[in-house]
């Protein structure tokens, strides 16, 4: 079954720091970007260098297998919608 809801994208970034876990699938979508992935490492934000909470993820694809970091504090204004997958259950949360 699918949920799909609705949220500001502070509130979505909390959901994702506070939800998401190593090995769950996270697929983002920002600007024109859809990048889906295991999640391998979550980092909290880092007031030293102004870096958000960051991401790991090993995409998924057939051509493009690599592992990227995504910082949330920078696409946060391009962010669209993300799903998030773990244990068989699927939330899709659009960005208000």
């Amino acid at each position: 079954m699918v949920e799909e809801i609705r949220m500001p994208v502070n509130e979505a970034i909390e959901y994702i720091r506070n939800n998401v876990q190593i090995r769950d699938i996270l697929e983002l979508s920002y600007n024109r970007i859809f990048a889906p992935g295991e999640v391998l490492n979550i980092i909290e934000e880092d007031e030293m260098t102004g870096e958000g909470l960051r991401v790991s993820l090993q995409l998924n694809g057939e051509i493009l297998n690599q592992t990227v970091e995504i910082d949330f504090n920078e696409i946060k204004d391009d962010l669209i919608e993300f799903r998030h997958i773990k244990d068989g259950e699927e939330l899709v949360i659009e960005i208000e």
